[in-house]
């Protein structure tokens, strides 16, 4: 059985036992995840989410938060303006092992659902305010 999930503005078509490079989530290395968003469900009947398929997760395990290859971003200014500048970056990811795809009955596991740093933050944010 496989799972398209999307998460991070990217989607990502999984199976049982998959690892994937994922960008950073709120979650600590050994923290079991659930992804909500499901845009597809295959196996022996393909079903297609419109957008997403009611009642369907991928369950995950965290393994670890690394970062990415070093991306160089060079800029040369040629003719009067001589100048160069040499910026890097290196992305925050998180890296997870796909433990099962449920087609069903997600909402019934109490596994907490992935979500982002900026989901967060933002979370934390507006708890604090409300107090």
């Amino acid at each position: 059985m496989f799972a398209v999930l999307k998460t991070g503005g990217k989607q990502y078509k999984v199976q049982a036992g998959d690892v994937l490079r994922v960008e950073k989530l709120d979650a600590v290395a050994g923290q079991k995840i659930q992804f909500n968003e499901i845009l597809m469900v295959g196996g022996e009947s393909l079903t297609i989410g419109v957008p997403f398929v009611a009642g369907a997760a991928v369950q995950a395990e965290v393994i670890d938060q690394i970062k990415g290859e070093k991306v160089i971003h060079f800029v040369k200014r040629r003719r009067k303006h001589s100048s160069q500048r040499t910026k890097g970056h290196r992305q925050h990811l998180t890296l997870v092992r796909v433990t099962d795809v449920l087609a069903s009955g997600a909402d019934a596991t109490g596994v907490a659902a992935a979500t982002g740093t900026a989901d967060a933050r933002r979370a934390a944010h507006n708890a604090a305010a409300k107090e």
